[in-house]
C-alpha cells in the first residue's frame, strides 16, 4: 500500500471516484430534497453509505464483476452482457426520473403550500437511491478494477472518496436548495448521464471526459450568470436606498 506505485494508483483512483460520484451526489440531493427537512440529512448519509457498501461488495466479488462483461445473448449480431443490461436499465430509470423532476419544477409543483410537507416518503427516496447506487457502483467499480491491480488499494480509494462525498453532501444539497437554477442544470446533467448510460448499454462508447467537460463548462457559465444577478441586485438595492435617503 505504501509503495510509490500503489500510492499513485490510490490517489488517482480516489480523485476519479470523487469525480464519478458527483452525479450520484446530485441525484441523492435532489431525491432527498423532497423529504421533510428533519429526514433529509439522514437519507443522504444512508444513501451514500449504501453506495459505499455496494462498491465494497462488488470489489470483493471481482470474479463476478468480470463475468458481468461476458456476453449473455446476441441481438442482431450485437453481444449483450449483464453489465449492458444493468447500465441500460439504470440509464432509462435516470432519464425518466430526471425528466419527471424537470416537469415537476417547470409546472411549479415543487412549491408546496405553507405548512404542507413534501410528497416523497423516506422509504421511496431510499428505494430510488438504492436503484441508482447499484448502477453508479457498477460503473465505478469497473473503472477501479481497470485502474488498480490490488484489492486493498481499490477498497481504500473507494472508502476515502465516499467519505469525502458524505461529508460534502449536506453542503452541496444546501447550495442546490439556495440556487434553483443550479437544480435545473443538475437535472439536465442527470439526463445527460442517463443518456450516456443507455448508449453504453447498447455498445456505443462515449468518453466520460467529454461529458464532464461539458458539465464543468455549463456550471462555469451558470456561476457567471449567478454572479451577474448578484451584482445587479446589489446595484438595485443601493439605488433604492439612495432614493429613499434623498426623499427623506
Amino acid at each position: 500500500m505504501f509503495t510509490l506505485e500503489h500510492l499513485v494508483g490510490f490517489l488517482t483512483l480516489t480523485a476519479l471516484e470523487i469525480v464519478l460520484g458527483i452525479d450520484n451526489i446530485i441525484f441523492v440531493s435532489i431525491v432527498t430534497g423532497r423529504l421533510p427537512v428533519d429526514q433529509q440529512q439522514q437519507a443522504r448519509r444512508l444513501g451514500l453509505s449504501l453506495a459505499l457498501l455496494f462498491r465494497i461488495m462488488l470489489l470483493l466479488g471481482i470474479t463476478w464483476i468480470a463475468g458481468l462483461t461476458a456476453p449473455l445473448v446476441a441481438v442482431y449480431g450485437h453481444p449483450i452482457s449483464g453489465r449492458d443490461i444493468i447500465l441500460f436499465g439504470g440509464g432509462l430509470f435516470l432519464l425518466a426520473k430526471a425528466t419527471r423532476e424537470i416537469h415537476h419544477r417547470v409546472e411549479g409543483l415543487d412549491i408546496a403550500d405553507e405548512g404542507k410537507l413534501p410528497v416523497s416518503s423516506f422509504g421511496a427516496a431510499i428505494a430510488q437511491i438504492i436503484v441508482l447506487d447499484v448502477v453508479f457502483s457498477l460503473d465505478s467499480v469497473i473503472t477501479a478494477v481497470g485502474l488498480a491491480q490490488h484489492l486493498v488499494v481499490m477498497i481504500a480509494a473507494v472508502i476515502v472518496a465516499m467519505v469525502v462525498m458524505i461529508l460534502s453532501s449536506n453542503a452541496i444539497a444546501d447550495y442546490l436548495h439556495r440556487h434553483p437554477t443550479l437544480v435545473m442544470l443538475a437535472l439536465a446533467f442527470l439526463i445527460l448521464v442517463g443518456f450516456v448510460l443507455v448508449l453504453d448499454g447498447v455498445g456505443v462508447e462515449v468518453s466520460r471526459g467529454y461529458v464532464y467537460t461539458a458539465m464543468t463548462f455549463s456550471v462555469g457559465v451558470e456561476l457567471l450568470n449567478m454572479r451577474r444577478q448578484h451584482r445587479l441586485r446589489e446595484r438595485v438595492a443601493r439605488r433604492a436606498t439612495s432614493t429613499l435617503e434623498q426623499a427623506s
